[in-house]
């Protein structure tokens, strides 16, 4: 029984739709004939099964449209069916529409009114990947891995990520209360943050005992650019070289591959950055320095984290297996496919993993992560012993590493170096407020100290 569309209406929409079924078959069997050798059977049975899926794709469509309990227009059905089919592959693939697109495009090019927070939907629950550094967020202490339950006292379970990022956004200067969930805290408890013009400024340089600190956000636009013109800032500032650079890329989420390839090539003189593989054979693309290195082969230390995700991991790996940095932090996220944004209009587009890739070494990063070559956990953060890391490994249909990482080894850095002893208390009172970054100075104080000549003894008087 049919009820609100009326009977002319049924049988004209079920015809026209015949005919568009039957004229798109016709299209792509015509377009099979074209391409596959009429006597591949196996082909013609898989298009077969193709056809029957999209037959009861169009079975379902139609059912619901004409039974659900209140009407529902065609886009809406339609969009969903995208976003399913999108979701049933990977955390990373994803429709962008209107709304979304315009997201990306702001996180990659502009600045928002926000708080400053890299979020993801886990099992219905909207989760933190990273507070972004020097914004609301992060200044108001919430952590990579809090689930926030609520915004402004209203529970946003169950709903979309966009609608959640929707609601965090808004004019500067407004306040707004979110509720978190944190593990390790026996109750939920309430922040109260301010919202700010997040202007993505992807990199800021200081320096500090004679070394240059340069901090990498993000890899949107001109970040490869913006670190070059770091190493010359530093420079001037100094009136000469430093005695090293530390490469702060913890809590950077990733952003754009060929950003990621020029921060690799500012500090490499020669060789291979990265290696991206897709589905055919002839899908490898490697990405190779170019001559001339901006830090002159001075040491370089690479701060990392459990937030360090994707392009972070490009130059992490690449500094790593070519020798010329020392990795230090904790294991990284552990994200190492590629997307490819693929237009379908002017405002919507595809998102779609097309590719994993590979260190010099020939190293997936995919759920095991870049590997510190020092493990120095950060011990000024009072939580840090207590909150659990969240990694790629955890996202629900994420891709497997080819070569089956065993699990245990995965999270072999819960495992604390005896000699990082000091609280978070403790280092306090000893000014310390950045224990890795600390840690990462003291590092390159101890690599780059002259050896002192040992005092020769004096005769003796004869």
């Amino acid at each position: 029984m049919l009820i609100g569309l009326s009977r002319d209406f049924v049988e004209s929409y079920a015809m026209a739709n015949a005919r568009r079924v039957l004229f798109l078959r016709s299209a792509a069997i015509l377009g099979a004939i074209a391409l596959v050798p009429a006597s591949t059977s196996a082909v013609t049975e898989t298009e077969g099964e193709t056809y029957k899926q999209l037959d009861l794709f169009m079975d379902v469509f139609q059912r619901v449209r004409s039974n659900y309990v209140e009407q529902v227009d065609d886009a809406t059905l339609i969009k969903g069916a995208i976003e399913g089919m999108l979701s049933s592959l990977d955390p990373h693939s994803a429709y962008l529409d209107v709304r979304s697109f315009e997201n990306l495009r702001t996180q990659t090019e502009g600045s928002y009114g926000g708080l400053g927070l890299s979020v993801t939907m886990d099992e219905g629950v909207v989760k933190v990947i990273a507070p972004t550094d020097d914004t609301p967020a992060s200044r108001a202490g919430i952590k990579a891995g809090d689930y926030i339950t609520h915004i402004d006292g209203k529970l946003i379970y169950g709903g979309t990520l966009d609608e959640a990022v929707d609601k965090m956004r808004g004019p500067p200067n407004t306040t707004i209360k979110l509720t978190i969930a944190r593990e390790g805290r026996d109750e939920p408890f309430d922040v109260e943050l301010t919202r700010a013009i997040i202007d993505i400024k992807p990199v800021k340089w200081q320096v500090k005992d004679g070394v240059g600190i340069i901090k990498i956000v993000s890899f949107s636009a001109d970040t490869g650019a913006d670190v070059q013109s770091a190493i010359r800032g530093i420079d001037k500032s100094l009136g000469r070289k430093p005695t090293g650079y530390i490469l702060d890329m913890r809590s950077n989420p990733g952003g754009l591959l060929d950003e990621a390839v020029r921060v690799s090539d500012a500090f490499l003189e020669r060789g291979e950055i990265v290696s991206q593989r897709g589905r055919q054979r002839g899908d490898t693309r490697p990405y190779y320095a170019r001559p001339g290195d901006d830090a002159q082969g001075l040491p370089v230390i690479v701060l990392i984290d459990a937030g360090s995700a994707s392009a972070s991991e490009i130059v992490a790996g690449a500094l790593q297996d070519h020798n010329r940095a020392l990795i230090m932090g904790e294991r990284s996220f552990g994200k190492g496919s590629v997307q490819t944004l693929l237009p379908l209009s002017q405002d919507t587009a595809l998102r779609l993993t097309t590719a994993r890739y590979y260190t010099p070494s020939g190293k997936s990063v995919q759920e095991g992560g870049i590997e510190p070559d020092i493990l120095v956990p950060q011990l000024s953060d009072p939580d840090y012993a207590k909150r659990p890391k969240y990694r790629e490994s955890d996202l629900r249909r994420h891709l497997i590493n080819e070569a089956k990482l065993d699990r245990t080894e995965l999270e072999s850095d819960t495992n604390i170096d005896p000699r990082f002893t000091a609280t978070a208390d403790e280092l306090k009172e000893q000014g310390v407020e950045d224990f890795q970054l600390h840690y990462a100075l003291q590092t390159i104080g101890r690599l780059t100290a002259t050896p002192q000549m040992a005092a020769s003894s004096p005769k003796a008087k004869r």
